[in-house]
């Protein structure tokens, strides 16, 4: 009987909520509907920005190809070969132009790196440079690309991570790239969906996180056996292995993760480092699918301790995405938001937004999912995304991409989908199990998400600003491609072209930038934090060596000021552990700043 009451109450309870989400979804595209006939001068008045998409008029027209693996899994192929799109952002020729990286996946296609031509537009000058041709057979496919100075010569150089052999590129002062990838001593395979440079000891020199998906000893093209599944849709940790490669400082690394105490398998898609834990050393938090978030607390460069129950951020399975840092409530610490599933009348997940706990630093670190509060929670199948203040008016937007397979419009393979999710190990563990595909659409042509920052709390406006496609959205950068203040969006897309939308953004809300060089501490300054003060309120923002979903924004650090802004200071704090302070600094203005030896 009370077996048989909880059912009830179960179902209820689930009922309720599909009915709550249901109600919110309405509620949310009746205002979009309000609002789909908003010109761009309308929507900058009404949200103080506007986006075009321009990549075709700028020089930028490429179109993502996914990898053709083992004829044993042709059944269900687009959902095997679903990853890959990416784009990174670098200056690597030092120009003071933003330059963008795209990687492609399918055999013996072409990567792309579009130099920044100053005038307005790009030029394709991957093949020149020697970093085109990285989808050989026999050798994987890319899935995604980190820049980083690893040897300190003040030019960043290219990880890219595979489906296969990693390959690290040392920039030749901006005229080359030179293969170094055995010498440098990286792992000979690695099914990576995702990276991420840090310096994790803060000794000056960048050291390199490779989060393996698919187990290490797995070649995709030539299988044995179709047992290459996850083994739960919960709690799953037959994924790939982690790496974290030391740099020794005369160009090698070392594999030092079990030394570290990193032990983790389970099946990484996005990963981010940074001082999430208050000690003043990057700690690394790894989005997993299939299974629970992990959080892995730095100690002081000698060791790390997983901390995701303890944390809270590791108690539910999901299907996590994406990992992306922001200073949300402009109050100096970092939320970090985690992208998940969510499908009307099947998997209701809802994205996180972790939001950390007052006065609890460390191992005692503390995290409040507040997605649902905020307005962040439901969006589609979702994949990367990023904050950075797209209006200017001093708090951190959000920009998600979304959709799985964009198939035939008109038959769902949801209902087999949700089936082999419930099935028990033996089932779910081998792909032959797995139902057909059939050019059926999971979770396709969705509506991508714009959520503004009202002062803590989030509203979408996508549609209005501009943004309407409903390709399968991967990977979403930010940077100031044209030097303007303010900041424009990438977007690559699975299958799918690359999107690069051109900001407008009201003239009142004003802006600053800050540039970064360490001398101590790593010359690319990836981990140095800048704390802006002004108009009696902070705000904090981090240089990062790769987030979101196989992904990076631009290295300089670009903070929205609203308007009349009086800045009382900037307060930088070096990975050295070196503080400096910057005082009524002007604004509308990019700072360069070199750490003081």
């Amino acid at each position: 009987m009370k077996g048989s009451v909880k059912q009830v109450f179960a179902i209820l309870v689930l009922a309720g909520l599909i009915v709550t989400v249901l109600v919110l979804s309405r509620r949310s595209q009746g205002t979009q509907d309000d609002w789909q006939d908003l010109n761009a001068e309308e929507s900058l008045q009404r949200f103080g920005f506007h986006l075009r998409e321009v990549s075709k008029e700028i020089g930028i027209d490429f179109t993502h190809e996914a990898p053709t693996l083992d004829a044993k899994l042709d059944a269900i192929m687009p959902i095997i070969a679903s990853t890959g799109a990416s784009v990174s952002v670098v200056d690597f020729d030092r120009d003071g132009w933003p330059d963008l990286y795209v990687v492609n996946s399918g055999e013996g296609s072409r990567n792309r790196l579009y130099r920044n031509q100053g005038d307005g537009t790009f030029k394709d000058v991957a093949e020149e440079m020697g970093v085109a041709d990285l989808n050989q057979p026999g050798t994987g496919v890319c899935t995604g690309a980190i820049w980083g100075d690893f040897d300190n010569d003040g030019y960043e150089d290219l990880l890219v991570f595979k489906w296969g052999r990693p390959e690290l590129f040392h920039n030749d002062a901006g005229k080359g790239f030179t293969r170094v990838t055995e010498r440098a001593g990286l792992p000979k395979w690695v099914n990576a969906n995702s990276a991420v440079w840090l310096d994790f000891d803060n000794d000056g020199h960048l050291d390199l996180f490779i989060a393996g998906y698919w187990p290490e000893n797995l070649d995709i093209w030539h299988l044995s056996s179709t047992k290459i599944m996850p083994e739960s849709f919960e709690y799953a940790k037959n994924g790939g292995r982690k790496y974290l490669l030391r740099n020794r400082g005369d160009g090698t690394f070392e594999d030092v993760t079990e030394k570290m105490g990193i032990a983790s398998t389970r099946w990484t898609l996005g990963v981010a480092a940074g001082n999430l834990c208050g000690t003043g050393h990057p700690d690394l938090f790894l989005a997993n699918e299939y299974g629970l978030s992990e959080l892995y607390a730095n100690q002081d460069g000698k060791r790390f301790v997983e901390i995701g129950w303890s944390s809270g951020i590791g108690r539910a399975p999901k299907s996590g995405m994406n990992a992306s840092f922001g200073d949300i409530h402009n109050q100096g610490r970092f939320a970090v938001y985690v992208t998940n599933v969510s499908e009307m009348e099947y998997l209701l997940q809802g994205n996180n937004m972790w939001v950390p706990e007052e006065g609890r630093f460390g191992l005692e670190t503390r995290y409040q999912n507040l997605a649902n509060f905020l307005g962040v929670e439901t969006a589609g199948w979702s994949w990367g995304a990023q904050f950075g203040d797209l209006n200017n008016d001093g708090w951190l937007d959000l920009y998600l991409v979304n959709g799985y397979i964009s198939a035939d419009r008109r038959q769902s393979y949801w209902y087999d989908y949700s089936k082999i999710a419930v099935a028990n190990r033996s089932i779910i563990y081998d792909a032959k199990n797995w139902p057909a595909l059939r050019g059926r659409s999971l979770s396709g042509y969705q509506q991508k998400c714009l959520w503004i920052n009202q002062g803590g709390k989030y509203l979408n406006v996508a549609i209005p600003v501009g943004v309407s496609d409903a390709y399968d959205g991967r990977a979403v950068a930010m940077v100031d491609l044209w030097n303007r203040g303010v900041l424009d969006v990438v977007v690559a897309n699975q299958k799918g072209p690359l999107l690069v939308y051109r900001n407008t953004v009201a003239k009142e809300n004003q802006w600053i930038q800050f540039e970064l060089e360490g001398s101590r501490s790593n010359r690319s300054a990836i981990g140095a934090r800048v704390r802006l003060f002004w108009n009696g309120q902070q705000q904090m923002q981090e240089v990062s060596g790769g987030n979101g979903h196989a992904s990076q924004n631009q290295r300089r650090l670009h903070f929205g000021l609203g308007k009349d802004p009086h800045i009382g200071r900037a307060v930088i704090e070096w990975p050295s552990g070196q503080t400096q302070t910057l005082l009524a600094p002007e604004v509308g203005k990019l700072h360069a700043v070199r750490e003081p030896q």
